[in-house]
């Protein structure tokens, strides 16, 4: 007030020629003390002056600021209408009563009547959903009056059935839990409401969620019963900024200091030190030299200005008021300031104020009340625990129907922290909508807001970050030639291949040997060349999966498998049938000659070509995206196409390999002194036992692991063939060749 009165004097656009002048008085929050200081007023601080005598003309007191509470002001109020036409205007007093203009003609506020704020919570309750709660309210005008109002507007909305108890009774109630309602709303005064949360912080109940008034929801003073009593939700006086005033509290002089108790009390305390006119020989004296900026305190103070606001209004709005009775009209820039000026003058001209000042408009209705304006304030937790008032959405009375509340942020609950993004509020049983657990999305669901309360599916080829706050495309993933698994079989398939050829270049080199020719060359070279292509078919099984690369994987692998079975078992015949035809008069040779063993291995493979032909038309195989084996993750393999088909390739490999396994078999203990059947029976017997564990590998393996079974199988199958029938050969023509004679080969 004093700072506005000074801004006031100051400005020569405002009350030119007039000075303001100011008394402060201390009402103490007490009835009594505001009457005794409101007659001291209207009488010019004359002891003798009785207040059944007419106002005093001595002074020029003209109007009031304050009181701070409702139930002092409805008395000053009556007061001042019975024995004097000096209006108020108050800063704080926000009981809807004093809208009454039959009972307090003289009563102005720039603060908001609590009718406006008791609508206001109840849209606030009825919009997160809570209907069953507890109301609390101190035993005073401002209590009764304001929960009145929140419960009439309350069943008029049909929002909410309720406990209601003033504050004697109420602790009572929170320690014994016969209330099961776990919101409370709050309509007490501040200096109620600490000593109703010192009680509860001595034996702690069970946290609930506290609705609050602009009273006590706002006061820094309280933020610290958070621990014990919990975090509440509430509205409060807009919060504001007043250029100038922070400057102006922390330009004291220590004249202005000593002269004022009230600054001299907090001058000594914040100091430690003793103004020169009261200091003791032992104190430290006060002179000027302390600096007031270098302390934080409320005093100093001046982001989060919210009834100072109010002051500064009501100030203001007396000041346009007696500049609109003493200065409209007059062309020049002095007021007239010799005629006397009448608080009726004055009154008339505070109903029709309308002016900005510093952003902050000013203006009454026909009740004498502003237009109502709140902010929605959240207690929440900072870093180290320390609780801050956040304001997460407003209320404008002046805004259209429907459009009056609004919430930007989603308020912190009493019991939880709010939910970050890649999290959902699940809701805590038995306890009111706001308490909630914050449970981290699925696999493949996201939240992308704050306390969100589902959880969304991402896209069928997309999957959830790590934090689920986001939906990334998934990762694609098949057999390649780059990583370390497909480099190692490229690996094995070149170098089995190279096996082969080389193998076959010995046995051409040393075609002419007895061990060469005593084994069927021509097969020989036959199976060398199936087992280089089925070791090269492997690699068609590595990279991303194409159309043709998949119809040709399998159709390849089936065709040289075949071709290779089918000359291990012509080998196999011929050794039968070699000692066969030692017998007498046996001539069977002739049908088992040359001509016959490439028939019957042409004839065998064509088989096989028909099968494959007959899978390729009838469904052939082809790429798919696999979805279902990784939910994370896409497998580019490739479908079979028809089942039959695959498995019919596959039966038929076995069913020679089978054949050719039980002919050796049969053939193991011929007389020879090198045994071809005996390592054919050894190689088919590797074949068949690769095969029939390939089965169920090859079925229960996931993803890009099953085409590395297939591969594996087809390699170790072709590693058994070369190394069982051509090793022991090829050991005997390069580093045992004196065995490789006819005269050891004959020797039984």
């Amino acid at each position: 007030m004093v700072f506005a009165v000074i801004e006031i004097n100051n400005n020569p656009a405002l009350l030119p020629g007039v000075t303001l002048g100011y008394q402060i008085h201390d009402s103490c929050a007490s009835v009594p003390v505001a009457l005794q200081a409101a007659f001291q007023l209207i009488n010019g601080h004359d002891p003798e002056h009785r207040p059944d005598q007419h106002c005093s003309q001595a002074g020029t007191v003209i109007a009031f600021v304050g009181e701070s509470g409702s139930t002092p002001s409805i008395s000053v109020s009556r007061l001042f209408k019975k024995y004097c036409n000096i209006f108020q205007v108050s800063h704080y007093a926000t009981c809807a009563c004093l809208s009454d203009k039959q009972q307090y003609p003289n009563f102005f506020r720039t603060i908001s009547s609590d009718h406006f704020q008791a609508a206001a919570l109840v849209r606030l309750v009825k919009h997160f959903g809570w209907t069953w709660i507890g109301t609390i309210n101190s035993d005073s005008d401002y209590g009764n009056n304001g929960m009145a109002s929140f419960l009439s507007a309350a069943m008029l909305k049909e929002v909410l059935r309720f406990i209601s108890t003033t504050l004697n009774i109420t602790i009572l109630m929170l320690y014994n839990c016969r209330s099961t309602a776990t919101v409370i709303v709050a309509f007490v005064a501040s200096g109620d409401m600490r000593i109703l949360l010192d009680e509860l912080c001595q034996e702690p109940v069970p946290q609930r969620q506290w609705v609050g008034s602009e009273s006590w929801v706002t006061d820094p003073e309280l933020l610290r019963y958070s621990p014990c009593v919990g975090r509440a939700l509430g509205l409060g006086i807009p919060q504001s900024v007043i250029p100038g005033l922070k400057d102006f509290l922390s330009d004291l002089p220590l004249s202005t200091v000593s002269a004022s108790p009230v600054l001299r009390e907090f001058w000594e305390e914040t100091f430690n030190c003793r103004m020169p006119t009261n200091a003791g020989p032992d104190d430290t004296v006060c002179d000027g030299s302390e600096d007031i900026e270098t302390f934080q305190s409320p005093y100093t103070d001046t982001s989060q200005l919210r009834i100072t606001n109010m002051v500064y209004k009501a100030v203001y709005a007396i000041a346009h008021a007696i500049h609109n009775a003493l200065c409209l009209g007059h062309n020049s820039n002095q007021c007239n300031n010799l005629t006397p000026l009448q608080a009726t003058q004055v009154l008339d001209h505070l109903k029709k104020v309308n002016f900005t000042q510093n952003g902050y408009s000013v203006s009454f209705d026909a009740n004498g009340d502003p237009v109502a304006s709140y902010e929605l304030v959240n207690w929440q937790v900072i870093g180290q625990g320390a609780i801050q008032l956040e304001t997460v959405g407003h209320f404008d009375a002046s805004q259209l129907k429907g459009q009056e509340f609004r919430i930007q942020k989603v308020p912190l609950s009493v019991c939880s922290q709010s939910c970050v993004p890649g999290t959902r509020k699940v809701l805590q049983k038995g306890k009111p909508i706001c308490c909630y657990d914050c449970i981290a999305c699925p696999d493949g669901e996201i939240s992308n807001i704050t306390d969100s309360t589902n959880c969304h599916s991402c896209p069928e080829e997309f999957w959830s970050n790590p934090k689920r706050d986001s939906c990334l495309p998934k990762s694609v993933e098949f057999l390649s030639f780059s990583e370390d698994l497909g480099i190692i079989l490229v690996v094995f398939s070149v170098g089995g291949a190279c096996l082969a050829i080389l193998t076959a270049a010995v046995f051409f080199r040393n075609r002419n040997t007895p061990i060469v020719k005593a084994n069927n060359s021509e097969l020989s070279f036959w199976l060398l060349f199936s087992l280089a292509l089925c070791f090269l078919c492997s690699l068609t099984f590595i990279g991303a999966p194409s159309e043709w690369s998949c119809m040709l994987r399998h159709t390849a692998f089936g065709i040289t498998f075949v071709l290779c079975i089918a000359c291990v078992l012509g080998k196999t015949i011929v050794v039968l049938m070699a000692f066969r035809a030692t017998l007498p008069g046996s001539n069977v040779m002739k049908w088992f000659g040359p001509p016959q063993q490439r028939m019957t291995v042409i004839s065998f493979t064509l088989i096989q070509v028909l099968i494959c032909i007959i899978w390729l038309v009838v469904n052939p195989p082809f790429p798919i995206k696999n979805k279902t084996t990784y939910k994370d993750r896409i497998i580019l393999e490739c479908a079979l196409g028809s089942p039959i088909g695959f498995w019919a390739v596959l039966g038929y490999i076995g069913l020679l390999a089978i054949l050719c396994f039980i002919l050796a078999f049969l053939a193991r203990k011929l007389p020879n002194n090198f045994n071809e059947a005996k390592f054919i029976t050894f190689s088919m017997l590797i074949f068949c036992a690769v095969w029939i564990t390939f089965i169920p590998a090859y079925v229960s393996s996931p993803g890009k692991f099953t085409v590395a079974v297939e591969i594996f199988a087809i390699l170790s199958s072709s590693f058994g063939l070369i190394f069982c029938i051509f090793l022991p050969k090829c050991y005997i023509i390069l580093f045992n060749p004196e065995k490789n004679t006819k005269k050891h080969l004959m020797t039984k």
